[in-house]
């Protein structure tokens, strides 16, 4: 069946490869579409490092930032600086339809970091939809509630599910390449499950939440307009600096979702049968998802005035001609 399958995309051939001896191998001739698709894809690469190198900085620089869920951005900046330094360069030198029809140990690894980082980013999602949770719906245990001691603990505890998964996944690959259709129900089985427990259940988890944090909130909007004069300023600053950190990070979720959906729902779909979509279709998808490391510097930069400022500082070298971690951010 694979012979065909190869055959009969031909056409769909990625322009940095070439068929030979019905394998994907790298073109020998470099194509204008090749050098133009690795520049693109090399331009990105540098701004999701550039990016998430300035939250990363920002955070760890400023004393302003230090709070539990910049803590939270943080590590989730990590993941995505991490797509940035490995899974591009990895995805760019091994691309989908090289490794579809090839063996090679550095495909395997690709995919394994793939799976982990982007399986930390979304329990990193959900750790922050907690986190918002308790800042708009109890906001008067949140501080003894969402500490440093448990933000820390949430991010151990998403790494390590993430990296157990993909080490999982990982040695499933290599027993399938030496026990074949014996081990490939198994296989599939649990990649399926693995998708769903790491995805899909998450994603569930994060609407609910999400859903209830807004119901909250609108509770909260109309309960503050009958109050006195003073506590309806008061109320009402605390729960539009929260409401506006909600919405950014909602608006982080959904782009993640937006990037992420079409890939995993591809994944869980045709794991079994990667015929019935050209793989040129499957790479976009993949490049799709792996563009969201992009996208979150510019959300914050855009809703947070503060990550606006300490960005600029950042740029600016400003940072670096004396100390000013501890700058009020406006």
């Amino acid at each position: 069946m694979a012979p065909e399958v190869v055959v009969n995309q031909t056409h769909m051939i990625h322009p940095c490869y070439e068929l030979d001896h019905l394998y994907y191998v790298p073109s020998k001739s470099h194509s204008l579409q090749c050098v133009l698709l690795n520049i693109f894809l090399c331009l990105l690469c540098v701004i999701i490092i550039g990016g998430n190198l300035l939250i990363i900085i920002s955070v760890v620089y400023f004393k302003q930032l230090h709070t539990p869920t910049n803590y939270l951005i943080l590590s989730l900046a990590v993941a995505d600086l991490l797509v940035g330094v490995l899974v591009f360069p990895l995805s760019i030198e091994f691309t989908i339809p090289y490794c579809a029809y090839q063996e090679e140990l550095l495909c395997k690894v690709r995919s394994s970091v793939d799976i982990t980082l982007s399986i930390a980013s979304i329990l990193h999602l959900c750790c922050i939809s907690i986190d918002r949770y308790h800042a708009v719906c109890k906001p008067l245990t949140y501080r003894t509630t969402i500490t440093v001691h448990v933000v820390v603990l949430m991010i151990l505890v998403s790494w390590s599910l993430s990296v157990l998964f993909a080490i999982g996944f990982l040695v499933a690959e290599l027993n399938y390449a030496k026990c074949g259709e014996e081990c490939y129900m198994d296989v599939l089985t649990a990649t399926v499950l693995g998708f769903i427990c790491f995805f899909y259940l998450p994603v569930i988890i994060m609407i609910c939440i999400y859903v209830k944090i807004f119901l909250v909130a609108q509770k909260q909007a109309r309960s503050i307009q009958n109050t006195s004069y003073q506590s309806r300023t008061t109320g009402a600053a605390v729960s539009k600096m929260e409401r506006k950190a909600t919405k950014t990070l909602t608006i982080v979720m959904g782009v993640f979702l937006i990037c992420w959906s079409p890939y995993f729902l591809y994944t869980c779909i045709y794991v079994g049968n990667q015929a019935l979509i050209p793989k040129a279709v499957v790479e976009g998808l993949a490049w799709l998802a792996l563009s969201n490391s992009m996208l979150n510097p510019f959300i914050y930069a855009f809703f947070y005035s503060w990550f606006q400022s300490a960005f600029k500082m950042i740029v600016s070298g400003k940072i670096f001609k004396g100390n000013f971690s501890s700058t009020r951010l406006h």
